[in-house]
């Protein structure tokens, strides 16, 4: 079995590549790059190949006339023309040879996708360190805070991934959310905390959404409240996920009537609104009120955003 040769990273950002179909309508690998992939013009994808960004198996350079050919493989390096800057730091808080753990701040993706590139943990963490082998072990929503751990060498990369997939990896989150009350509980009487709270979750017909819904239970939480604020009617919450199935704090913390303050998916999806920093402070949307990490003092109820 052939190996692709690996491609170099520039500036923090790897190469993403594409296999080509066996056969097809195509003349050129450009026509068939901007068919491919629609959100990119054929004068951007022209810009790339003229700009040496484009690449063969071998890695080298090829230009906007490389005749199509079935089976072939490419390599391109995505470059966002207008992609708005994430004002807030992400310290490295631990470092040695095989790990580097980064906190986070809100707003910041881990990798790079869709609107952002240059902006994510792990674009920063590659330019900063120097070190282009960089993997996350496992991913937090661009909209939540908190610690993420990377492996620093490609062969220890399985074994430390492994203790996530294994469970041996306990995680906690925290979490602003309404206090429980007979209105908004689902057994129309306050839920007493902390609480385990089990439920089988499965995608909805809503865009983005997952449901609890009837049936054996597939995901499982221990809610805890930290801190009650009745005048706001706001808690203070640790959650730690047993399980790990998409959304499941925030699908789990919906379904108790309790959804995360500030959720742009639950309980009702909202269009992604253009993100405006103003004075390092994000005026929208809002700051999504969940972390991962146990330090309370970044999640304190007298520091909300009204």
């Amino acid at each position: 079995m052939s190996r692709h040769k690996a491609q170099p990273v520039r500036d923090g950002v790897g190469a993403s590549s594409v296999t080509l179909p066996n056969h097809g309508p195509w003349a050129t690998v450009l026509d068939y790059l901007v068919e491919r992939f629609p959100s990119v013009s054929a004068a951007d994808w022209r810009a790339r190949f003229d700009g040496g960004v484009v690449l063969d198996d071998a890695g080298q350079a090829v230009d906007a006339s490389v005749p199509f050919r079935g089976q072939a493989r490419f390599y391109y390096y995505r470059d966002l023309k207008h992609e708005v800057p994430v004002p807030f730091d992400a310290p490295i808080v631990f470092q040695d040879e095989f790990l580097v753990v980064a906190d986070k701040p809100h707003f910041l993706s881990v990798i790079p996708a869709g609107r952002y590139v240059q902006e994510t943990l792990l674009v920063r963490l590659k330019r900063a360190t120097g070190i282009d082998t960089l993997t996350p072990m496992h991913r937090i929503d661009r909209e939540t805070a908190g610690l993420v751990v990377f492996v620093i060498q490609p062969e220890t990369r399985g074994a430390y991934q492994s203790l996530f997939h294994d469970h041996r990896v306990r995680k906690q989150y925290e979490a602003i959310a309404p206090l429980s009350t007979a209105s908004n509980s689902p057994n129309a009487e306050p839920l007493q905390f902390p609480l385990r709270y089990t439920a089988h979750l499965r995608e909805s017909g809503n865009f983005m959404q997952m449901e609890v819904v009837a049936g054996v239970a597939n995901s499982e939480t221990e809610i805890e409240l930290l801190e009650a604020d009745s005048q706001r009617g706001l808690g203070h919450y640790r959650l730690s996920p047993i399980t790990g199935k998409k959304h499941q704090l925030r699908a789990h913390m919906n379904a108790l009537g309790l959804p995360i303050l500030n959720d742009s998916i639950y309980p009702v999806h909202q269009p992604a609104a253009a993100t405006i920093f103003r004075g390092h402070c994000s005026c929208s949307p809002r700051a999504f009120h969940l972390l991962t990490r146990s330090r309370r003092s970044r999640v304190i109820l007298s520091r909300l955003n009204n």
